[in-house]
């Protein structure tokens, strides 16, 4: 296993893991943002809609590491995403009045991007590529 589909595989379980997480402490609560949001961790506001979208994030982490180029576009592709919620929470702080955004959200979203697109970028330019085997 190439450690492109490492990062995946464990951000996936990750994000997994902070979907249920987000469920337990009772970011269960609608999908639209009524009120005040359950906070995972004391520090991060979650409701129904956002447990939803890291499960989402987390499943296609872990079925995109079972290959090469399907865990470099993950990492491109939730990087990107990431960075695109990092910038949005800094002026709002939900997204459609239905995914709460902002807060510490910001800057936990930038620093995914950050590693996630850090990881796909090295692994498209930088990791040495496996030679085809010659008969």
């Amino acid at each position: 296993m190439r450690f492109i589909q490492r990062v995946a595989t464990i951000s996936g379980a990750v994000f997994i893991a902070v979907s249920l997480l987000g469920v337990f402490t009772g970011g269960m609560v609608g999908m639209r943002m009524s009120g005040p949001s359950a906070m995972l961790l004391g520090l991060f506001p979650v409701n129904l809609l956002h447990n939803l979208v890291h499960l989402a994030f987390g499943i296609w982490g872990v079925i995109a590491g079972r290959g090469e180029r399907s865990s470099v576009i993950y990492a491109l592709g939730s990087g990107a995403a990431y960075l695109l919620l990092g910038v949005v929470g800094m002026f709002t702080d939900s997204l459609l009045g239905m995914v709460p955004i902002g807060g510490y959200d910001v800057v936990l979203h930038l620093v995914l991007a950050i590693a996630l697109a850090g990881c796909g970028f090295w692994a498209m330019w930088f990791a040495p590529q496996r030679q085809p085997a010659r008969a």
